[in-house]
């Protein structure tokens, strides 16, 4: 069983569902820019329609009706709000979330916003984007924007979605939008502006938003896993999990750290000294802002490790034949029970599960179903290690499963599905899976049908 408070939830992003990328006024976005590069997303597949979220709002929140969710994590498009990232708002793009929050709460669904989800305006990267040192400031400027429309009916905010794909993957790796591989400098120059970019909107949220809505952020968590129980082999894993072992942006401390104690971690700051730019005290204390909750979106383990003869952990590698979902992530529901474990124990704060999900090779039977077990024995599994550390002192703050609907999959197009409710995208008609009717039991059983 869960607390009696838990939020169950599901969750989406704009862009993977919104479509209607040229109506009402919306801006361009980074997003809209990359599918229209040949040879980026597979199958050349784009975000244009998408699940025509955007005309089909209704009958949405009408099927998270059906699954009994009790809180709906989506993201705002920036570009749908201020076509040019800044400057005047688009008055359409605004009344479109009005009516979607205003459903949800008929419904009886609590809405979650969450401010970023990767669809930078187009218009503000070109005058720089994460590398502009006046990101922030827009950022903070669409925030307030957003909070004083939607914030006296929000139940809960999240700043950014996975800054370590955002910054790492569309600025360091080149796989993502924007689609960049820039030196580690100016890496770290986003990545602080970024990070400066959440504190100035938690600061901007809790002057505009409702008193009793809750604030945090939902970067990955990237949970290394022991191999067995041992102690030795546990604290290997804990520290793992806490260490920045290469130069890539995918790690936890040095995006959470900042966020949640107010410093960078001393084995970063000493790793990427030579790149590092100005960081001041005053810009830690603007990043380290109090937040209510400890988001995190899981899906496996990063990877499975024992305590080698020094106590640092050793991989281990996955036996023949492992577990694994259609994205090829290896099943490892122990993920749920150590980064809940493991981030409580570093940051102090109640654990909110922001996303997890699996992709399936998911279609419609020919008595018109759709029959996942695999989703339903995962998110069972995955569900049963969070109570697990709840039991153990854990406070488990919600669990937003991901995602609502099979969607747009970035850099994927279209080949994989991880809704509860699955999409024709030909025709835009949903079904729902035998998993959200799993859910709905879950949800009305608080858990009891996992832990």
């Amino acid at each position: 069983m869960f607390p009696e408070n838990f939020i169950w939830g599901a969750a989406t992003a704009a862009y993977q569902i919104e479509g209607a990328v040229a109506e009402d006024g919306r801006g361009p976005s980074v997003w809209d820019d990359l599918v229209r590069q040949p040879g980026r997303i597979w199958e050349g597949h784009t975000g244009e329609t998408a699940c025509d979220h955007y005309h089909r709002w209704r009958e949405d929140v009408a099927l998270m009706k059906e699954i009994g969710l009790r809180a709906y994590r989506f993201s705002i498009a920036w570009p749908r709000v201020l076509p040019e990232g800044a400057g005047a708002p688009n008055e359409k793009g605004l009344a479109f979330y009005d009516r979607l929050v205003d459903a949800l709460l008929d419904a009886g669904i609590q809405p979650w916003v969450t401010l970023f989800h990767w669809d930078y305006p187009l218009a503000l990267y070109r005058r720089g984007g994460w590398l502009s040192p006046d990101s922030p400031s827009w950022f903070a400027d669409y925030t307030a924007l957003v909070a004083r429309r939607l914030g006296d009916r929000v139940a809960g905010w999240f700043t950014h979605n996975e800054p370590q794909c955002f910054i790492g993957v569309g600025l360091q790796e080149g796989r993502h939008a924007p689609g960049l591989k820039l030196g580690l400098s100016d890496v770290l120059v986003a990545a602080h502006h970024t990070l400066l970019a959440h504190g100035r909107a938690v600061q901007t949220l809790r002057a505009h938003v409702r008193k009793d809505a809750k604030i945090g952020w939902a970067p990955i968590g990237h949970v290394h896993v022991p191999a067995t129980g041992s102690a030795a082999d546990i604290a290997a894993a804990k520290r793992a999990t806490f260490s920045i072992e290469n130069d890539f942006m995918k790690n936890n401390t040095w995006w959470s750290d900042p966020v949640y104690l107010g410093r960078y971690p001393e084995d970063g700051l000493a790793r990427f000294a030579p790149h590092l730019p100005k960081i001041t005290d005053a810009d830690l204390r603007e990043i380290h802002q109090p937040l209510d909750l400890c988001g995190l979106n899981i899906y496996t383990a990063e990877r499975l490790v024992r305590a080698g003869p020094d106590g640092r952990a050793v991989t281990v590698a996955e036996p023949p034949g492992f577990a694994m979902t259609h994205m090829r992530g290896t099943v490892h529901p122990e993920a749920l029970y150590y980064g809940a474990k493991f981030f409580h124990e570093r940051y102090r704060l109640p654990i909110c599960i922001t996303e997890n999900g699996l992709s399936c090779a998911d279609w419609v039977a020919r008595d018109g179903g759709v029959h996942d077990p695999n989703r339903i024995d995962f998110l069972s599994r995955y569900l049963g290690e969070f109570a697990r550390a709840g039991h153990e002192g854990v406070p488990l703050a919600g669990y937003f499963q991901w995602s609502l609907l099979d969607n747009f999959e970035w850099a994927q197009g279209y080949q994989h599905r991880f809704g509860l409710v699955h999409v024709d995208f030909a025709t835009q008609k949903r079904t729902l899976k035998d998993s959200a009717r799993w859910y709905r039991e879950t949800i009305a059983a608080n858990g009891a049908n996992c832990a």
